[in-house]
């Protein structure tokens, strides 16, 4: 790695996790834009390889000469992100990369610590000492825990997380100001909303959803089907990711120690929803697929699982007044268009 040199016309983005979902259309919006990306993934096997390694392929249809370049790379090698950073220098970088999963966490909780705390801090480290102008990074919706207030807005405490996915991430929120405070790098944490649309992930519930649906297999519908969540379409959530690559965080000026703002900071930290703030019962989000396929599901109800939530929502007014830009995409279009890509894709 620190023998490579990047050979492109400007500084590169950074993006990691660039084979994962929000990645890799972050990074095909990014070469859509004009900009030079670098992209690592491990290419992990907690979900199909295959899957990452076709939107890879997606991404290199779309890359003019010079302007993508992908490394198979774990952000957990400290050692191997230290030389990628002094070979390529970036000036923004996105942190996408993460073990994934609330449920898998119950079961393999040491993936998050290595790849969601040490690898984060390898990120960290080289966004300090490589003079990073902009840090981008995921965060989660699940950050709220058992907090039954909604919608959920910036400003809640988010101090009873319910999964070790939700404390890795809250500790990615910490870390990343306290990276911010002491060595003034701008840094904005993304709580992400149910993400979903084409290419989405094959562990999250709309591909479970479709999957089963096609082949008459019966749908787990947990907590008897009285759930809501805010779906967020892809295109909405690499939108608001972009316009944040392109505004670094602030110090809020107004920042008042004796009432702390969580979202805010004497730093160059924020934090921001990006949800569709249009929530759904899961139920009637399993009808939309229903109608889409055209086929009934077969519905197994069970009980609550652990670390699981009953309903989210986003507040996402301080995305908009900071970036003027709201998630749109209504419900009805993205699983339209989730429906229309998972049968091409399947070839069903």
């Amino acid at each position: 790695m620190e023998s490579w040199r990047w050979r492109g016309m400007s500084k590169p983005f950074l993006v990691t996790g660039a084979a994962g979902f929000i990645g890799a259309a972050l990074v095909k919006k990014l070469i859509a834009n004009g900009e030079h990306v670098i992209g690592i993934d491990n290419l992990n096997d907690y979900y199909d390889p295959l899957l990452k390694r076709a939107r890879l392929k997606q991404i290199s249809k779309i890359a003019a000469p010079k302007s993508w370049t992908f490394r198979e790379l774990s952000i957990e090698d400290g050692e191997s992100i230290k030389g990628l950073f002094n070979a390529i220098r970036p000036q923004i970088v996105v942190n996408l990369a993460a073990q994934a999963g609330v449920r898998y966490s119950i079961e393999n909780p040491s993936a998050y610590i290595q790849s969601n705390l040490v690898g984060f801090n390898n990120i960290l480290e080289g966004c300090r000492n490589f003079e990073v102008q902009n840090l981008v990074y995921a965060s989660s919706s699940s950050v709220y825990g058992g907090n039954r207030n909604l919608p959920f807005h910036e400003q809640q405490a988010v101090n009873h997380p319910i999964s070790l996915y939700a404390a890795s991430k809250k500790a990615n929120e910490l870390m990343a100001h306290s990276y911010s405070h002491l060595y003034q790098l701008p840094c904005t944490g993304l709580r992400f909303f149910t993400v979903y649309g084409p290419w989405g992930r094959p562990d999250m519930a709309p591909m479970l959803f479709a999957k089963a649906i096609l082949s008459g297999s019966p749908i787990k519908v947990f907590n008897h089907g009285k759930m809501q969540r805010d779906f967020t379409y892809i295109d909405d959530i690499v939108e608001g990711t972009l316009r944040c690559c392109y505004k670094p965080a602030t110090t809020n000026p107004d920042f008042d120690p004796l009432t702390p703002d969580p979202a805010t900071a004497a730093a160059p930290h924020r934090i921001f929803n990006i949800g569709n703030s249009q929530p759904i019962n899961l139920l009637d989000f399993i009808e939309m697929l229903e109608n889409a396929f055209g086929k009934t599901a077969i519905k197994d109800y069970k009980p609550m699982q652990d670390g699981d939530v009953v309903a989210t929502a986003a507040d996402t007014s301080a995305l908009q007044d900071w970036i003027g830009f709201k998630p749109s995409t209504s419900i009805n279009e993205g699983v339209k268009n989730f429906a229309n890509w998972y049968r091409e894709f399947y070839n069903i």
